[in-house]
């Protein structure tokens, strides 16, 4: 849909490019429109009324609502029973009982119309969650990051299971474990035995250490080994589209 202003704008162009021994479909072409459409705006009203779409009387359609119908959504909304109740259990509610007033989106097309839709029940409005923390390592010892993979075996579905922890920095595999079994036992073991082959009790400033969401890697037992090194713990949040950059 082409404003009337840019309407005028383009065919004032192409008529000029045309005088200058231009043809018309090239400078149509040109100009991003089609011979046809000049040719259509030319013949009619096309460059003194504009585009007649927005103004158009559309016939109501003959399956709508009726405003008998409009008026019992909303007082079935409004009932004591279905008062802290979002549209999509009253309809089906309705429907246990053997009741059809409307489909879920109409309700929420005339509650929306009437300025009922606000949050119903215990829904609560979105809360905003902070942008997830960035940690950024200068040098060896400050940022660590580990994770659990499975590693096949020789029979069929049975896995290894491999615990690594990294240095975000130096890229130096501090620590590593391979076990038959998945146990946050293991984690706190390697959180531990890492921290004394790097020598953490001697160092003023203890690493971060970085993993996924992982049941393991988040149990217990794990944070507790963690508290007593003194190493802090950070765990993965996807960014969405709404963190600030």
């Amino acid at each position: 849909m082409t404003r009337l202003e840019d309407r005028q704008t383009l065919a004032r162009e192409i008529e000029q490019a045309q005088m200058g021994g231009a043809r018309l479909a090239e400078a149509c072409a040109l100009a991003g429109l089609d011979q046809r459409t000049v040719q259509r705006w030319r013949a009619g009203d096309g460059l003194t009324r504009g585009d007649r779409r927005p103004d158009a009387v559309r016939p109501t359609s003959s399956h709508a609502l009726t405003e008998a119908e409009r008026t019992r959504i909303v007082a079935v909304a409004n009932q004591a029973r279905f008062a802290d109740t979002p549209p999509a259990r009253i309809v089906p509610a309705l429907a246990d009982e053997g009741v059809y007033i409307g489909s879920e989106s109409s309700f929420h097309r005339v509650l929306r119309a009437h300025g009922q839709m606000n949050r119903r029940g215990r829904a609560h409005p979105p809360r905003k969650s902070r942008p997830p923390t960035t940690h950024i390592a200068t040098q060896p010892g400050q940022v660590w990051c580990w994770d659990m993979t499975f590693l096949p075996a020789q029979i069929q579905g049975r896995w290894f299971y491999f615990y690594m922890i990294l240095d975000i920095y130096s890229r130096k595999i501090v620590g590593f474990e391979v076990h038959a079994t998945d146990s946050a036992d293991h984690a706190a073991h390697l959180a531990k035995r890492t921290a004394l082959a790097e020598s953490l009790h001697a160092t003023p400033l203890k690493p971060v250490l970085h993993g996924d969401n992982g049941v393991t890697l988040k149990a217990t037992t794990v944070l507790a080994m963690l508290n007593w090194l003194g190493i802090k713990p950070s765990y993965s949040r996807p960014r969405v589209s709404d963190d600030n950059p």
